[in-house]
């Protein structure tokens, strides 16, 4: 019976996932965990056939350890369940390596369908979604006609949101765990991405993609012309 491995930062989802799938005959929940670190104890204690993990981890970001999952000789599959909305994140969590991407306002029968499948050894993704990444294949082979997430590499895309929620530099640095000079990197390397001249239109273009995140609206294309940023929003990096 496969055995599998949830990880997620709140409790209460924990519990009722592990319910949901305990209840399925074809396969049981072996472990789970809150943070990377739990996650990586319980692989090593539990050898699961399977691991769910969110992209969201208190301050941790849950690509990070699907990368490292996946890169193992013998790695087990992943599937990415997270309320980030799939337009933005699903293609990003397959190039990290995950098989699957689902949002956690799908109903379960669509996780339980996302389990099996990826057990079969297929990739699961949203019809929606499948749609649009060949038809981006299809227009832009070569890879260009990116949008702002796609230009930035995991790293500068996770800088780039916290710029937009209104982290400075030095809060920023303290959430990622990485020096304040390696941030300052991070932020140069977006600006000159995005064609961005300064600081204040860097916030400005983070403030507008994070807003339109917010509202489930697609994300802008890079050329989306900046508003007016809250005065909660730091300028001053």
């Amino acid at each position: 019976m496969p055995r599998i491995l949830i990880v997620d930062d709140h409790p209460i989802f924990r519990v009722g996932m592990e319910e949901l799938l305990n209840q399925e005959e074809d396969f049981s929940v072996c472990a789970v965990a809150e943070n990377i670190h739990s996650a990586r104890q319980a692989l090593l204690k539990n050898s699961p056939d399977l691991a769910i993990i969110d992209i969201s981890l208190a301050h941790e970001n849950g690509l990070d350890l699907v990368k490292e999952i996946t890169a193992e000789v013998n790695c087990i599959p992943v599937l990415v369940l997270s309320m980030h909305d799939e337009s933005v994140w699903a293609e990003r969590a397959i190039r990290s390596g995950a098989r699957g991407y689902v949002m956690k306002k799908e109903a379960s029968e669509t996780i339980i369908l996302a389990i099996r499948n990826i057990l079969n050894g297929k990739i699961h993704v949203s019809t929606n979604m499948m749609s649009s990444l060949l038809d981006k294949f299809h227009k832009h082979p070569d890879g260009h006609g990116a949008t702002t997430a796609e230009m930035l590499t995991d790293r500068e895309f996770e800088v780039f949101r916290l710029i937009g929620q209104g982290l400075s530099t030095r809060k920023i640095s303290e959430r990622m765990n990485l020096g304040i000079k390696t941030i300052g990197t991070y932020r140069d390397r977006i600006k000159q991405k995005l064609c961005l001249k300064n600081a204040t239109e860097l916030t400005h273009r983070a403030f507008l993609w994070t807003e339109k995140e917010s509202f489930g609206k697609h994300p802008g294309d890079g050329n989306d012309q900046p508003t007016t940023p809250s005065s909660k929003f730091p300028t001053d990096f």
